[in-house]
């Protein structure tokens, strides 16, 4: 950043990584949010060094500027466009890969995350009990070129995700 620019002209972000199942859906709806400022799909929470589906989460690691869009926005969003209640599975994909999950990558991000899971679960609204791990952040390993942005290359493409008005706060 040049000396003259100002703190005025440089928006906040932060990083969220976020496990729901199949991360292309994920990725196409969560990259259209404004405030989103890049998303890139990748592989994390597993046991093994080096990412492989049969061991990782599929996450979105998503930067947002915290000025146009906050943590808690965005976890409403996430909970919205999958199945919290259900355990390793998104429609019919099937498997820990397709876990949800929440990595905090602050203990503020922590705290959200816990507070609005409270939310959700007294609202009624979601079909059973929230089943999202809630872990620290863990090693991200990127997928390859082929996955990122697949939807908007493949439009028509595979998702499991789609937008649930009657699960919202």
């Amino acid at each position: 950043m040049s000396q003259s620019a100002t703190a005025k002209e440089v928006s906040p972000t932060e990083r969220a990584i976020l496990a729901g199942g199949c991360f292309w859906g994920m990725e196409d709806m969560l990259r259209r949010v404004r405030g989103v400022v890049s998303t890139r799909v990748g592989y994390t929470g597993g046991e093994a060094d080096g990412a492989t589906h049969a061991r990782h989460a599929e996450a979105v690691e998503v930067t947002f500027d915290t000025s146009a869009l906050s943590y808690r926005a965005l976890l409403e969003l996430f909970f919205q466009i999958h199945d919290p209640t259900t355990y390793e599975q998104q429609g019919s994909d099937i498997g820990p890969g397709y876990r949800s999950a929440i990595f905090y990558t602050t203990e503020a991000q922590r705290d959200v995350a816990l507070a609005t899971i409270a939310e959700i679960e007294a609202s009624g609204r979601w079909p059973g009990p929230v089943v999202s791990e809630i872990n620290p952040e863990e090693p991200f390993w990127e997928a390859g070129p082929e996955d990122q942005n697949y939807l908007m290359r493949n439009i028509g493409g595979y998702s499991s995700h789609f937008l649930r008005p009657a699960w919202r706060l």
